[in-house]
């Protein structure tokens, strides 16, 4: 997500909604390259005993597995595939992505005024990402199946009953 920033800047964000965590990365660009670097950092640093990460994202043209073996040699994108299973939220349902919703908290608690440089900007969501972890910030996603039923009935099957 590009920020509200006076800087060319991009925030990448991970969040585990149940266990109250999230980390924001604040990088210069959001090209394949970068979303990979993220990857690798999000098996080997956030989960690195986890046999299988489940990675809900959405369908932007940079987030997609395959630029791993574009930052990686083939047996290390492999090894970091191996660990990713990938669900993506609908095209026009980012507000079903909770990574978004954090960021929309973030905006609203932290980045609200121009900010002039990266440097104030990293500070900024490094203190607002602290402090967010340390209160244990839970989602209390309330949204259910029955619900999806009705708000995204274009995405479910019609089927007729004779």
């Amino acid at each position: 997500m590009n920020t509200f920033a006076t800087v060319p800047a991009n925030l990448f964000m991970l969040v585990e909604p149940l266990r109250g965590w999230r980390n924001v990365n604040v990088t210069h660009r959001r090209t394949k390259l970068d979303f990979a670097g993220q990857m690798k950092e999000l098996v080997d640093t956030h989960y690195p005993k986890a046999q299988k990460i489940t990675l809900v994202m959405d369908n932007l043209n940079t987030h997609r597995l395959s630029c791993l073996y574009e930052a990686f040699l083939p047996a290390e994108a492999r090894r970091l595939i191996e660990r990713i299973e990938v669900i993506h939220t609908p095209k026009h349902g980012s507000w079903l992505n909770m990574a978004e919703c954090e960021l929309s908290v973030l905006e609203k608690q932290c980045l609200g005024e121009r900010i002039g440089n990266e440097e104030t900007l990293r500070e900024r969501v490094l203190i607002w990402n602290a402090d967010r972890n340390n209160r244990s910030r839970k989602i209390d996603w309330q949204f259910q199946t029955a619900d999806a039923r009705i708000k995204l009935r274009r995405l479910y099957p019609q089927i007729q009953m004779e």
